[in-house]
């Protein structure tokens, strides 16, 4: 793996945006239905915000400068897909304005893809952040 890429991922990591921030806070150590989160991941050249190794989920969370970069966000999801990543594409804003709207979609999405994963039969719980 890139080491630079890993030592931007950390840094990444230690600069979260408030609404990154916000999302970590339901999806780490396992809250989330039990499913298993990373932030700031490194896959092939790129760093995903949120992974879920297990189903192949990965949660992107745009601030407006992704407005501009859209055709290389769409290049990055192609090439995350192809390699059987799901990624769900979350405006900052819709985030902050309907948490309990996009938890429930990555809800859906993981439990989606765990069909091939019997033991991941999980219900929607998880942990309301402090």
């Amino acid at each position: 793996m890139d080491k630079k890429l890993v030592t931007y991922a950390k840094t990444l990591r230690q600069n979260m945006t408030p609404q990154e921030q916000l999302l970590w806070r339901f999806l780490r150590n396992r809250h989330f239905a039990h499913y298993k989160f990373r932030r700031q991941h490194p896959v092939g050249p790129f760093i995903l915000d949120f992974a879920c190794l297990r189903p192949k989920v990965a949660i992107e969370l745009d601030g407006g400068q992704h407005d501009e970069n859209r055709h290389y966000d769409e290049n990055r999801t192609l090439w995350l897909e192809s390699r059987g990543w799901v990624v769900l594409r979350y405006w900052n804003n819709e985030l902050t304005e309907n948490t309990d709207g996009v938890l429930t979609a990555i809800f859906d999405t993981l439990r989606a893809q765990s069909v091939s994963h019997p033991l991941k039969t999980a219900t929607m719980q998880y942990t309301q952040p402090a």
